[in-house]
């Protein structure tokens, strides 16, 4: 009875592990309602670092510093317990089967199956222990075959995550001189006002467009590089959704704009991504948002849409609390449960933008490449 037990332990364990991995990695869409290791693993990781972070870091440079270690480290730690869980599951499949396993220095036992588990695994070919059996054999054949598809998977899985990555990383990066640093919608309208350079807008909010629904489909996909955190310490992807949305709200109120249309176009697409990954990662809304757009804001983003601050019946600033309602409230709860700062509708008074705060480094101040 207990060796069958242990058997249907194990073979339980190997299908959970090998699902778990095939919906992470292999199967591009979103699984849900069903027992994940991986939606535990990063419920309870995430929240353990998390309140680490928060409690013994009060810098916050040092703080978004650690949290960046979580999303690359995550998937390591997640890649070990795969693989911990299969040689496991497999030395007590050995073990429920008699232990049929070779020992010249006479060890028998569930450590013993287990070390040739993990020999067989990573295909290590010690031969210090050796299968008598055809049962075993057939096993340790199954095994290493699974050991060294594991393998050819993660290797396969981490340059695509690298590569969705980057490509999130370089749209955000184009918003530094666009919009400042961090990204805000009243800048960006404002300097293209200056410029005189509509037709530029109108092909940034494609582009935004294109790149909503991109961080859509890969964030769905693999919420882990939901973890991932850009490498400027006043860039991050929830910013730069949340500066999207701003834009196309102050489009779609602003008196006599050309640019409603694709501007409700681009908000519609980003309102489902905000709303869609804030139910992925189980980021509650947050319906106390409202003090974001203030009073000194507002006086700035006036002439920008052609409102009046005087009139009261004004409905430019009703239509636009409208348009915040949609998505603030998902956009804030994502900020909350990453730990990341929502950006500003206009720029702070004398902020610089990164590209103007770089150090130079032919005097050796800058920060080095390695």
């Amino acid at each position: 009875m207990i060796a069958a037990g242990a058997a249907l332990l194990a073979v339980g364990l190997i299908a959970l592990v090998l699902v778990d991995a095939f919906e992470t990695v292999v199967l591009p869409r979103r699984i849900g309602g069903r027992l994940r290791l991986v939606r535990y693993y990063y419920r309870y990781s995430w929240g353990t670092t998390r309140w680490i972070g928060l409690r013994l870091l009060r810098n916050e440079a040092n703080r978004d510093a650690f949290f960046a270690i979580y999303g690359p480290g995550s998937l390591l730690v997640l890649t070990v317990l795969w693989a911990i869980g299969l040689v496991f599951a497999f030395g007590l499949l050995h073990w429920a089967m008699g232990s049929n396993l070779a020992d010249p220095r006479g060890g028998k036992g569930l450590l013993t199956d287990i070390f040739f588990s993990g020999e067989s695994f990573f295909t290590l070919g010690l031969g210090d222990v050796t299968p008598i059996t055809r049962s075993a054999r057939a096993l340790t054949v199954i095994e290493a075959g699974m050991g060294f598809g594991f393998l050819a998977l993660v290797i396969g899985y981490l340059p695509m995550l690298y590569q969705s990555f980057a490509r999130r990383e370089a749209a955000i990066s184009v918003l530094d001189a666009r919009a400042g640093s961090p990204p805000a919608a009243g800048e960006l309208l404002r300097r293209t006002h200056e410029a005189e350079d509509a037709a530029g807008l109108a092909d940034l909010l494609k582009d935004w467009e294109r790149w909503c629904a991109d961080i859509l489909e890969s964030h769905l996909s693999y919420p882990v590089l939901g973890y991932f955190r850009s490498h400027h310490d006043r860039q991050s992807w929830v910013g730069a959704l949340t500066a999207v949305l701003d834009t196309c709200a102050l489009l779609q109120v602003k008196r006599g704009s050309s640019l409603t249309w694709p501007a409700s176009l681009t908000f519609a697409l980003a309102r489902h991504t905000a709303v869609d990954l804030a139910q992925v990662f189980n980021a509650a809304p947050d319906f106390h948002t409202a003090g974001r757009l203030d009073v000194n804001s507002m006086r700035k983003l006036a002439p920008l849409i052609g409102a009046d601050m005087a009139d009261a019946t004004d409905l430019r600033w009703e239509r636009l609390a409208a348009l915040r309602a949609l998505y603030e409230p998902y956009v804030a709860g994502l900020a909350r449960y990453f730990d990341l700062p929502l950006p500003l509708w206009t720029r702070a008074d004398g902020a610089l933008d990164d590209w103007e705060t770089v150090a130079d480094t032919g005097r050796g101040a800058g920060p080095a490449a390695y």
